[in-house]
């Protein structure tokens, strides 16, 4: 018996994937097991196996789209099998299906009748390049320095009317106050997608490229991959959606320093065997700070705060495919050889591929620490992975001149601090207490080894 296989759902927050390739296409015999198309979220990439033995039906996808999760994928059965039952699917997506399919053949129809009322107003104008617009559709059109001269008026005898001019606009892309000023000025329109943010079109769209004549074209557009187009479309949205602050503060250094000296020594002496970095300390450190301020361990949904009792630690891993942010849970529970053992653990994961995906959405945590300190990054604003609150940017060490008493002043190393939080969620004041007392944690760390 035919069956449908969909593209699965990867954690809550996942609701699209990018269908890296397809292994088995249309016609393609599988066995039970067999790997028959592999796709990738913002964060991993993940294979999906042939339910039963038979050969592949439909296939409704190519490499390359985007699906939103649930979506039906394939169907699988056996040669010469009826499955139009499948195809004549009555659930919720399959409707959504169909009604989009209908609206894309009216826009083809409506466009096809332009096109025609386009040529009988051509030869009826006997190459008369005189454009006849309702007085609504010219106000509307210089309005968005739109040029009329080139719609094909759907109106009595072909006169442009309001219609085809918000038809016109819908399928230009935005403009920027400055690209419609050098629009109404020079007459000239944008071609396919602007420059700007969601596609809009800049001053620099409109105006013709700047060519050296010496060397020619010297640049490559080059397309980028699908994980970093995941990976922009959740940093846009995280900035979109929510109000992000951030506050810099510098911790004195010297108490880590000290510590990580004797973790080194107990490493060489083999009474330690974790190596516990500068980064487990801060973290050790947040931890202990995010005990004393619940309100920042916790998620903002709109109208309502969730506040966590257990600490869900989750931490910045750089990869080869791009950043990913993998959890530890219960992190609060652990010591600080517990945790920076878990570290260990799910970086590898994240850098060979085989972490859990539900360690990698950001609803599994509720707290994130990103840090870029062995880069020699001395500032920087991290973004939040909403729902999440708040976020940890770990900076570099550097020397600072401190008051050490009685007139002394000594440079001392100092590590930088940056969180950045939803004011939504979070008063200045709270967050800026919350910073001083991480600062604190760092500044008075002990633990045993």
């Amino acid at each position: 018996m035919a069956v449908v296989v969909i593209l699965p759902k990867q954690g809550q927050s996942v609701e699209s994937c990018i269908i890296t390739e397809i292994k088995k296409k249309k016609g393609d015999s599988v066995k039970k097991g067999e790997v028959i198309f592999t796709y990738e979220t913002d964060k991993a990439t993940f294979e999906e196996e042939s339910p039963l033995d038979g050969i592949v039906l439909e296939s409704f996808y190519n490499e390359g789209d985007e699906v939103p999760v649930l979506l039906n994928m394939m169907i699988i059965g056996q040669p010469g099998e009826d499955y139009s039952a499948l195809l004549e699917d009555s659930s919720p997506v399959a409707i959504e299906n169909k009604e989009q399919l209908s609206k894309t053949q009216e826009a083809e129809t409506y466009v096809i009748q332009n096109k025609e009322r386009e040529t009988s107003n051509l030869s009826n104008s006997s190459n008369s390049s005189t454009v006849f617009v309702s007085p609504r559709a010219k106000n509307l059109a210089e309005k968005e320095a739109l040029n009329v001269k080139g719609l094909a008026g759907t109106g009595p005898k072909g006169r442009v009317i309001e219609k085809d001019v918000v038809v016109a606009l819908n399928s230009r892309p935005k403009m920027t106050p400055l690209a419609k000023k050098i629009a109404a000025e020079e007459g000239a329109q944008p071609q396919g997608t602007g420059s700007g943010l969601a596609g809009t079109a800049k001053a620099a769209d409109l105006l013709p490229p700047l060519v050296n004549p010496l060397y020619g074209i010297d640049y490559e557009d080059r397309k980028i991959s699908n994980m970093r187009k995941l990976i922009a479309k959740a940093m846009h949205s995280s900035l979109q959606n929510s109000a992000q602050l951030t506050h810099h503060l510098g911790a004195d250094a010297r108490r880590m320093l000290e510590l990580r000296k004797k973790v080194k020594k107990a490493i060489e002496a083999g009474t330690l065997k974790t190596n516990i970095t500068i980064n487990d300390m801060v973290c050790f450190s947040v931890i202990k700070a995010l005990k004393k301020f619940p309100n920042v361990n916790s998620h903002f949904l709109g109208d309502t705060m969730r506040l966590f009792d257990k600490i869900h630690l989750a931490l910045a891993v750089d990869t080869d495919r791009g950043l990913m942010v993998p959890v530890v849970r219960n992190a609060d529970d652990l010591s600080i050889i517990g945790l920076a053992n878990q570290f260990k653990e799910i970086a590898n994961g994240c850098r060979k591929g085989g972490i859990a995906p539900e360690l990698l959405a950001a609803e599994a945590g509720t707290f994130t620490v990103s840090n870029l300190g062995n880069y020699g990054v001395e500032i920087f604003t991290p973004v939040i992975n909403l729902p999440q609150t708040a976020i940890l940017g770990v900076n570099t060490i550097i020397p600072r001149p401190k008051d050490l008493g009685d007139g002394v002043y000594a440079f001392v190393p100092y590590i930088g601090l940056s969180l950045t939080y939803d004011h939504r969620a979070l008063d200045g004041g709270e967050a800026t207490r919350f910073l001083k007392q991480i600062a604190i944690e760092i500044e008075t760390l002990e633990f045993e080894f």
